[in-house]
């Protein structure tokens, strides 16, 4: 069932078009995640279905609902959340629970359950100034959903983060996403493949893929080798693409990556090439192309 509906979305900043006509739909109960390069669009699409920021055309709507502040059913986190660093966490999260109209009893209540439920119930009574990266980042989860709504926007929640720091934020958030529905953009490929079931790839303001994940992946993975050696020799490298059994040849950074028609004929054929070569492998993978090859080819057309 499909919980926001959004039409034609556009947003301008004078003659620069930051978001150029996009049409999608966010399914309740389900997590998607918003892909793209820097600049793509990401965080300015966020802030509209927010609605901290209006938009030059379309429409947001919730399918359920008629047309009101949609601000009551959302909750957001910000790419880089600001504290009243005086405050306590609980008493910022009083604070926030009253802004977001529910009652002083709740609030408190709300509150006390939050912070147990992230993590910082022992701390609950320290300034905010004295919380590292990730409790704050913790706390803003906490704020985000006091309110119990029906959407959580979230604004590369993770990027900031050391890797403990990350750890504990997906954790909290495949939690929430059992819950209440999610969107959340990220540069994080890895998470977005280990949370999320629906993904959307901007760039340049526009949608260029969208779709479920697993439905996605599964159109487009495609049999892949991964070579990374250290001599390897520049005539052979050219040569690659001519194999029959080499569809695709892409290299960087010292990696081979092949798109392979089948992959024991290849495995077999280079194996073979690069020990008579006496060329020295770092690595040889053998698998099939992940979600970064699919986002890499679609920001590249």
């Amino acid at each position: 069932m499909s919980l926001l509906e959004i039409s034609g979305l556009v947003k301008r900043f004078g003659t620069s078009t930051a978001v150029d006509g996009l049409s999608f739909n966010i399914s309740q109960g389900r997590c998607m995640a918003l892909l793209g390069p820097n600049g793509a669009g990401k965080t300015t699409t966020l802030k509209m279905l927010s609605g901290l920021l209006e938009p030059s055309s379309g429409t947001i709507q919730f399918t359920d609902e008629a047309q009101k502040d949609l601000r009551e059913s959302i909750g957001y986190l910000p790419q880089y959340p600001s504290f009243f660093n005086w405050m306590s966490g609980k008493e910022f999260l009083e604070f926030t629970g009253k802004l977001a109209r529910i009652s002083s009893k709740e609030a408190v209540s709300r509150a006390d359950e939050l912070l147990e439920r992230v993590g910082l119930k022992g701390v609950a009574k320290r300034k905010i100034s004295g919380y590292s990266g990730g409790m704050k980042q913790r706390l803003g989860l906490a704020q985000a959903i006091i309110h119990r709504p029906k959407l959580l926007i979230l604004d590369e929640p993770v990027s900031a983060l050391d890797p403990q720091g990350r750890r504990e934020v997906m954790e909290l958030l495949r939690e929430m996403k059992r819950e209440t529905t999610v969107l959340f953009s990220t540069h994080v490929l890895h998470d977005a493949e280990e949370i999320s079931d629906d993904v959307i790839i901007m760039n340049r303001g526009r949608i260029v893929v969208k779709g479920d994940l697993q439905q996605l992946m599964l159109n487009h993975q495609k049999p892949q080798i991964r070579i990374k050696v250290g001599n390897a020799l520049p005539k052979w490298i050219q040569g690659l693409q001519n194999r029959a059994f080499v569809k695709e040849i892409n290299f960087q950074h010292g990696r081979i990556t092949l798109q392979v028609t089948s992959i024991p004929e290849a495995r077999q054929s280079l194996l073979r090439e690069i020990a008579d070569l006496g060329m020295e492998v770092e690595s040889f993978e053998v698998g099939n192309s992940s979600l970064e090859d699919l986002f890499m080819k679609a920001v590249q057309a």
